[in-house]
């Protein structure tokens, strides 16, 4: 029999943290972490949320780690997971299968990705503005 994975809301979160809830929705947002809601909106995390949470407040309230830096750091720690490329003979997809051929490890690699590419223009900016 397979367990349901406790939920917390935002507000027990960061009460176990001991942080404020806008913190959690700051760090949501800034750290581009997905979280599950309800159908009216409501954010529900996990215990591996909570880890993660718990891994940013550690780097930047223990630390001493800027936002930029963490970000940095936990992109160091948890670098994205790469698939190996397989040659094919195949070398076009139809239209049902482009429509159709994205499976979810994709569009999650996607989606780190585009996390980096934003990342990475954020440090450009900061860049820029320092010259």
């Amino acid at each position: 029999m397979r367990m349901q994975r406790r939920k917390f809301r935002i507000g027990e979160l960061a009460k176990q943290l001991g942080i404020e809830r806008f913190v959690v929705r700051f760090w949501e947002k800034e750290f581009s972490l997905k979280t599950t809601r309800s159908d009216g909106g409501q954010r529900f995390f996990d215990e591996k949320d909570f880890e993660k949470f718990k891994l940013i407040k550690t780097l930047l309230y223990e630390r001493g780690f800027t936002i930029a830096g963490a970000k940095q750091e936990i992109a160091r720690m948890h670098p994205p997971k790469v698939g190996k490329v397989l040659a094919s003979s195949k070398t076009t997809m139809g239209a049902h299968e482009l429509s159709t051929g994205f499976t979810d490890s994709l569009l999650s690699e996607k989606e780190e990705l585009t996390q980096q590419i934003a990342h990475l223009k954020d440090q450009l900016r900061k860049l820029r503005e320092l010259l």
